[in-house]
């Protein structure tokens, strides 16, 4: 069986992307991470924070897993800030901890966005499958939410449990 790990990317450790996570936490034994209150710096050219949370943290989970699920709000019709910081951080895993990177091979990426929106902007989800690709990872899809009146709508539940079936 497949070691899946959820990253949270929010400015909100308990918002509304946050319950779709829960939902897929409740009905599996995936791994969570959530980014926020780790010290994850800028990407820098000149490789200075190599020493914060992203190398301590973040990449060892990265590699035990098999599969990675990153989980986003939909912020100025992109991910969030977070997950982007995250995303120019896999760039350490291309420069300067290439052995680690070359691990990410193989390993499936998939995506979960939540907005008040109903759909999201053409473009959205093209960062993360050439992220994917150009890391050699297969691109499991996305599953685009909302909350209802505090609930998860059945349509959204089951697009996140096809995710936990692929």
């Amino acid at each position: 069986m497949s070691k899946t790990l959820v990253v949270l990317g929010s400015s909100r450790s308990n918002g509304e992307t946050r319950q779709m996570v829960d939902y897929l936490l409740s009905k599996t034994d995936w791994a969570f991470l959530d980014l926020k209150p780790l010290q994850i710096n800028h990407y820098d050219y000149e490789h200075k924070n190599s020493d914060d949370d992203f190398s301590k943290i973040v990449i060892p989970k990265l590699l035990d897993a098999d599969r990675i699920i990153v989980a986003t709000p939909v912020y100025w019709y992109s991910m969030s800030g977070i997950m982007k910081v995250f995303f120019d951080r896999l760039t350490d895993l291309i420069t300067i901890n290439k052995s680690e990177g070359r691990q990410l091979r193989g390993k499936s990426l998939g995506v979960i966005s939540c907005a008040a929106e109903k759909t999201t902007k053409d473009g959205f989800y093209m960062p993360f499958e050439e992220t994917a690709n150009y890391l050699g990872m297969p691109y499991l899809g996305s599953v685009h939410g909302w909350i209802d009146n505090s609930e998860i709508p059945e349509s959204v539940e089951k697009q996140l449990d096809n995710l936990i079936m692929s």
